[in-house]
């Protein structure tokens, strides 16, 4: 059929191919059967040759293709594409920047349901995103894209307003008790979701154990991975990684997908059971079929590292695109970093700078150091040390210690801020967990320091005195060889350079 110029079938096997599904992936048959589609008038196959060109999928860089199909796709009421092409209004990418039509195209998804762009219009309102800040409306909308499916909003008005927002599920939880009371496993389940996450009811974690544990026992598949979880972590009950493991795998077996993960990481780490890299790959794949987030960035964890599997740095990249791609943080930092060094793809600073401050809007401490960085040494974006030495501040208040080395240099140092070196020297020291002055902590001839984090706490001392030039270089070689802190390639030659120049 789609030899034929079918376009629906083009699409269908455009997405095998561009997801590997039951044919060998290839993303350049994949763009090619897309562009086809979308030249027989497929509306969808016009998004995605839209969002192949945004995400170089099987063709080279060109900054305005995408939004030219998005639009096309748009004017055709293709509601997933209007979303896209929002976003790109929104922070100016392919296209100038236009909040307020941004504003206007999420309004009428929003109105009409889509959780995403309830979500976004609720970012809009909470931000002045192309109208005035108006927290209650904010409010609104993430409450809207909750119920419609949007786990994001959720996690949002956790952070934003500081507690769990009661989702208008009084009657629901009325029924889900009546059902409860009958030994309903369903409703023993999700009442058992309430207690746990406090939702039209107070929060009871030892309820919610009790309520899965009574589901479990009749089988229920979803409540045996959330007793699973419950024995994991600890929640209402003592941690019994035992138990756990028995859970995960009942529920694993079944194929729930959170189970497969979390079975997953417990053969990977060697928790109760014998450490078994081949299982741990086995089940991160079988999470990851339906294009789960978090097993795809595992998965982009392992072929970074070679845990289990040959090291691929491009296979790696590629599960952690997917991965950020659906908002995971933890892979929309990995994303930038890959983009920053150039691991498993090109260089490119520009996608760099977007995917780190994707991640440190939601406070995801490693990106905020990451950014800093840029901001203070100029790198893919104009030199601003206020801003660095803000988003090192937040990163160090998160507690990352490479942040507090960071943060304290900047003080001791007036970059971005007025010189403190009292407050500077409080940060080396806290970075190392140390408190008292230098020669305290490290006696006046340093004779020998054993500690890792003890030589960096040391030698951000000793730059700080006159004749300094030895220092930096030793600092620029503990980034260089990573010793007690990130390895960091940016920053030990910025060191280097410090000390060549003294």
């Amino acid at each position: 059929a789609a030899d034929d110029n079918y376009s629906i079938a083009q699409v269908y096997l455009a997405k095998c191919y561009n997801d590997g599904y039951g044919i060998e992936e290839n993303k350049n048959l994949a763009f090619n059967l897309y562009q086809k589609a979308a030249e027989n008038g497929s509306i969808i196959g016009q998004f995605y040759l839209g969002y192949c060109y945004e995400f170089n999928i099987g063709t080279e860089k060109n900054e305005n293709k995408f939004i030219e199909w998005y639009q096309k796709a748009t004017n055709n009421k293709n509601t997933i594409a209007k979303l896209y092409l929002a976003n790109c209004y929104k922070l100016g990418k392919g296209i100038k920047k236009d909040e307020l039509k941004a504003f206007e195209y999420y309004k009428e998804l929003a109105e009409i349901k889509i959780a995403d762009a309830q979500y976004q219009l609720g970012d809009c309102f909470y931000y002045g995103i192309g109208t005035k800040s108006d927290k209650n409306q904010a409010l609104y909308w993430y409450e809207n894209a909750i119920n419609n499916g949007n786990i994001i909003a959720k996690h949002i008005l956790e952070q934003k307003y500081n507690k769990i927002i009661d989702i208008k599920k009084t009657k629901t939880l009325y029924y889900f008790q009546k059902a409860a009371e009958n030994g309903n496993k369903f409703a023993l389940c999700n009442l058992g979701n309430c207690y746990k996450n406090g939702e039209g009811i107070e929060q009871n974690k030892r309820k919610a154990f009790k309520l899965y544990q009574k589901s479990a026992e009749q089988g229920h598949i979803n409540a045996q991975f959330e007793l699973g979880y419950c024995y994991d972590r600890g929640v209402g009950t003592i941690i019994n990684k035992t138990k756990a493991f028995e859970l995960y795998k009942i529920a694993a077996e079944k194929g729930d997908k959170s189970a497969q993960n979390n079975l997953g990481v417990l053969y990977e780490n060697g928790e109760v059971t014998e450490r078994d890299l081949e299982k741990a790959i086995k089940w991160y794949n079988k999470a990851a079929e339906n294009g789960r987030e978090i097993p795809q960035y595992n998965l982009g964890r392992c072929y970074q590292s070679g845990i289990g599997v040959i090291k691929d740095e491009v296979k790696a990249f590629e599960y952690y695109k997917r991965s950020a791609e659906k908002e995971y943080l933890d892979a929309q930092f990995q994303l930038g970093y890959c983009y920053d060094k150039g691991i498993g793809t090109k260089k490119d600073l520009e996608k760099s700078i977007y995917w780190y401050k994707k991640a440190a809007e939601n406070r995801y401490d490693e990106a905020q150091y990451y950014l800093g960085e840029c901001y203070e040494l100029g790198v893919g974006v104009d030199k601003d040390e206020s801003k660095a030495f803000e988003l090192y501040k937040k990163s160090a208040e998160d507690g990352l210690i490479v942040a507090k080395f960071a943060l304290g240099y900047c003080y001791v140092n007036g970059i971005g801020t007025e010189i403190n070196k009292r407050i500077g020297f409080e940060l080396y020291d806290e970075a190392a967990g140390k408190d008292g002055n230098i020669q305290n902590n490290f006696g006046e001839n340093n004779v020998e320091i054993t500690n890792e984090l003890d030589k960096v706490n040391y030698w951000y001392h000793k730059a700080a005195e006159n004749d300094n030039k030895f220092a930096l270089y030793k600092l620029g070689e503990i980034y260089e060889l990573g010793k007690g802190v990130y390895f960091n390639e940016t920053r030990a030659l910025e060191f280097y350079k410090k000390s060549a120049d003294q």
